[in-house]
């Protein structure tokens, strides 16, 4: 049992996943099929029950012995495995086939009555009984099917595929979904997996390739048919389906038609983005949104050629469609490309797409942290904007009050507001939106290191105008100047993204690790034991976590996983802020 085959069954775990376990490499040097059945036993705390067991190990491994049929299966390597030849078991293998035999009964005999009646008093257990018992110990994550071969050379290979479709849940095992109507989304609206409802899919990736878009679908309910109109209620849109493919990897099998269970992917979807829904026009119904996020890191990016300055952008927005996660941006200021994403491994996967697939040479920069600003108190300001010339002049006049802006639950907003507790005759009505324009511009760079001010509400209490010269320019500009002046008065402080991090690790390294944890400023929140592993869910600012990836291998021999989220943006320590702030 290997670190990622841990790390793959605790994601599982965590989701309640039932699991099928393939024994792979029995031709290789070493190979030994009772050790890997114990160290999933023992490493994962599963519930093993072997359904097969191999015919020989390392060079002299041949076949199978299927231990529901007690049949032999013999494979014939040089076609590898495409050719394969059912017997009797050997007579040599008779004996360890009957014990392992047992021992399967014995486990599946908990989840089915009556096997469990024939396997106590001895009656004729026929094949159909196993399957049964088997399969609903699966689906209730109780037992894990072990299957063996070698995906090298195709043997075991098809015995596991049909393993897949005997026990694992089908569309038909899993809870009735429940999507809304567009215009009501209290109401809950059942979908079911019937092919012959109306259309409920919903699009889970998307990629891009020379012939554009090919997007993703799992189909909930009714039938997808190729060529057909269908809408898309996330973005109130229609859209066409002109092709449907059945994917298998880089081949590609056309369909006329794809239904309730089905995944597909599709062609000519234009303005469908990961987790929109696309349903019957006549019937909408959206299915419950993915929700994605805030970006906490930045880099910037640019062509190393200006010829490759356009390729750059496609690619760019390319990568946006297939990924909801990553943004990019202009900055106005220096000119440069912002590309945005949830952490550094992130940006160095973007990164390596654009080199590798996307063929665009490019430099980029070292990450950066995304702070942001906000202020600790109200604070009133009076922005004033007059320019006269020798004709029609600029007169805008405000007065604003500036506050901290928090949530129902006492926290800072992610955001900010605009309030106006002035009547038309003090400022005009047509003047106002002018005035939210430009205190939201003025917000998008703070006062202390230029960074987005958060959670801060302005209200307009007061000001002046000119029949003549005043204009949206002039109160835009005078807001923008009362902002950045009350701002420095409302007592700014910088703020930075903490993450939420969960890390598991071995028994032997959890003292490292909560060390390494404390000493990046991180804050443990819980410790538990998970099976064998140590489970610590702690606080840690981003800026402090760059390069984690290596350290927790470092750490636990390869074995320690961790998962990091954004969870809020706190006040940075005064001694940190010092080096921010220029």
């Amino acid at each position: 049992m290997q670190a990622q085959s841990e790390t793959v069954w605790r994601q599982g775990q965590k989701y309640d996943l039932p699991f099928l376990c393939f024994i792979n490499k029995m031709d290789k040097t070493g190979a030994d099929f009772e050790m890997s059945v114990q160290s999933i036993h023992d490493k994962l705390l599963a519930n093993p029950i072997c359904l097969q067991i191999p015919i020989g190990a390392e060079g002299s491994f041949a076949g199978i012995i299927d231990l529901i049929t007690m049949q032999a299966v013999f494979y014939t390597t040089e076609e590898l495995g495409a050719k394969f030849q059912e017997t009797e078991i050997p007579a040599e293998l008779r004996p360890k086939a009957r014990q392992q035999r047992n021992a399967m009964l014995d486990l599946a005999a908990e989840y089915d009555e009556e096997l469990l009646d024939c396997y106590v008093h001895d009656k004729p257990i026929s094949d159909e009984m196993i399957y049964r018992a088997i399969r609903k110990g699966t689906l209730s994550n109780k037992l894990h099917p072990v299957f063996v071969g070698s995906a090298l050379k195709y043997i075991g290979v098809q015995r596991l595929l049909d393993g897949v479709a005997a026990y694992l849940p089908s569309p038909l095992d899993k809870p009735v979904l429940t999507g809304h109507r567009p215009t009501d989304e209290k109401k809950p609206v059942p979908v079911k997996c019937d092919p012959n409802g109306s259309l409920v899919a919903l699009a889970f990736k998307i990629t891009t390739d020379s012939h554009g878009d090919l997007t993703f679908l799992r189909i909930y309910q009714g039938t997808l048919k190729s060529g057909t109109r269908v809408l898309n209620p996330n973005r109130d849109r229609r859209e066409n389906v002109t092709r449907i493919f059945e994917m298998h990897a880089n081949e590609r099998k056309i369909l006329d038609s794809a239904r309730a269970g089905d995944i597909v992917a599709a062609i000519g979807l234009k303005q469908t983005l990961t987790g929109d829904t696309l349903c019957d026009p006549k019937n909408p119904i959206c299915l419950p949104s993915i929700t994605f996020p805030h970006t906490v890191i930045n880099m910037s990016i640019e062509p190393r050629t200006a010829a490759e300055r356009q390729k750059l952008v496609d690619a760019l927005d390319a990568l946006r469609r297939e990924d909801p996660t990553f943004q990019c941006k202009m900055d106005k200021e220096t000119g440069q490309t912002i590309i945005s994403g949830m952490g550094e491994l992130h940006l160095e996967i973007l990164q390596h797409k654009l080199v590798k697939e996307k063929k665009v040479n490019i430099r980029v920069s070292r990450p950066r942290v995304a702070y942001k600003e906000t202020i600790t108190k109200a604070a009133e300001a009076e922005g004033k904007f007059i320019h006269q010339t020798g004709g029609h002049g600029q007169y805008g006049h405000v007065i604003l009050v500036v506050e901290p802006l928090l949530t129902d639950d006492g926290h800072l907003a992610a955001d900010m507001e605009f309030e106006t507790k002035v009547g038309s005759d003090v400022v005009p009505r047509q003047y106002v939106p002018a005035v939210e324009r430009g205190a939201r511009q003025a917000l998008g760079s703070g006062v202390l290191a230029g960074y987005p001010v958060v959670g801060a509400k302005v209200t307009l209490i007061g000001g002046s105008f000119h029949s003549v010269d005043s204009s949206d320019l002039a109160f835009e500009q005078a807001a923008a100047i009362a902002v950045e002046k009350s701002l420095k008065l409302a007592g700014p402080v910088l703020l930075e993204p903490i993450m939420r991090l969960q890390v598991e690790v071995p028994e032997p390294s959890f003292g490292a690790v909560q060390g390494s944890i404390l000493a990046k400023r991180g804050l443990i929140t819980d410790c538990r034991v998970h099976g064998n592993m140590q489970v610590i869910d702690a606080k840690v600012p981003l800026v402090e976590m760059f390069g984690y990836s290596s350290e927790i291998r470092s750490l636990t021999g390869g074995r320690g996983t961790f998962t990091m989220e954004p969870l809020s943006y706190e006040k940075v320590p005064h001694e940190i802020a010092g080096h921010l702030i220029v």
